[in-house]
């Protein structure tokens, strides 16, 4: 017998009616205090102000020192924030849940939110060109400038997208809110760990922070887009479809019992005899001379039973048959057969 937990794991039959989120007046608030704090953390790292001796006071305290016994553990939890095996665990668990709910809604977000971060934190990276802790050249600098890819971390923001997926695409509000604590404290641990290792300023991970959640929270903004590329994906599908039945070759008519008769035409060389090339039945009656009764009419008239298909015709009953002469000639030829004689 069943339980409700391996009954949850079928295929629902049909579509769940989901009611994707909106631009509220409460996310746009957030929005828009979220893009002002992000612009706020680039105007203070460009004029090298007191977050950027934060950043050096951090990074010489290091940390990965301090406490070495963390060193192993922490270097597998920060893959949690690399985008190739995050991604490819939660686009397993989404293709299933795609799956499930008969809709490409969760992979078309997915993807949207992952080419949204390489587009925004990609290119700020490549703008601004920090350096990184361990290539930094000059003590208290903010090392803008100088070819590196490192503000915002990746690796944080990253992480506030990928599992922040999740919660974005929970069904019900207390799903929601399990997850969103879950991704934040993923994030959050993956941010610091990086800072832990060296390989981040600290300005970096908080940056990394707002950038993922810009991300979030302008999702909804995307949300027509998805459902007509969703509506699309889905018409050239059934489109392929019937192409495909449409190609199949037709099914050959059967000529069994109660079939009807199927027109065969009459070769060539017969009609240059003086025959017309035109179709008859292969089941069709044979020709009789004028006066000759059916074969089935001459076994009622003998009371006898019909004459089977195939079969030699019967004499009826006190009427002999001359025996056959095989003195006649072959058809065809001018004369009968002659004995030779010698002599």
């Amino acid at each position: 017998m069943r339980t409700d937990i391996f009954a949850r794991l079928d295929r629902e039959p049909e579509p769940p009616k989901i009611v994707a989120p909106r631009m509220s007046r409460h996310r746009i608030a957030l929005f828009g205090g979220t893009l002002a704090f992000y612009l706020a953390l680039v105007w203070a790292v460009l004029i090298t102000s007191w977050l950027v001796a934060l950043d050096w006071k951090v990074m010489l305290f290091r940390p990965y020192q301090q406490w070495p016994e963390l060193h192993a553990f922490l270097d597998y939890y920060v893959v949690l924030g690399q985008r190739g095996p995050t991604a490819v665990m939660v686009a397993c668990w989404l293709g299933w849940r795609s799956w499930r709910q008969h809709t490409l809604r969760p992979l078309l977000v997915l993807g949207t939110s992952l080419l949204l971060l390489n587009v925004t934190v990609g290119a700020v990276k490549l703008g601004l060109g920090r350096l990184g802790p361990h290539y930094a050249t000059q003590i208290g600098s903010a090392e803008m400038f100088a070819g590196g890819d490192i503000f915002p971390s990746g690796h944080t923001a990253n992480a506030v997208v990928t599992w922040g997926i999740l919660a974005y695409l929970a069904t019900t509000p207390r799903a929601r809110r399990y997850l969103s604590a879950v991704s934040a404290t993923v994030s959050l641990g993956v941010g610091l760990t990086t800072v832990y290792i060296g390989t981040h300023w600290l300005s970096d991970v908080v940056l990394g922070w707002a950038a993922g959640l810009l991300i979030l929270l302008a999702l909804p903004w995307f949300e027509p887009l998805i459902a007509r590329t969703e509506a699309w994906i889905f018409a050239m599908r059934e489109r392929w479809r019937e192409r495909r039945d449409g190609a199949r070759p037709a099914p050959m008519a059967g000529t069994g019992s109660g079939s009807e008769p199927q027109p065969v035409l009459l070769p060539q060389s017969m009609a240059g005899d003086g025959l017309a090339a035109e179709t008859v039945t292969a089941a069709a009656e044979p020709v009789l001379p004028a006066g000759h009764p059916a074969p089935g009419a001459r076994a009622r008239a003998h009371g006898g039973h019909p004459a089977r298909p195939g079969s030699m015709p019967v004499a009826p009953a006190g009427v002999r048959r001359p025996p056959p002469h095989t003195e006649r000639g072959a058809r065809g030829t001018g004369s009968p057969a002659r004995p030779m004689t010698g002599g």
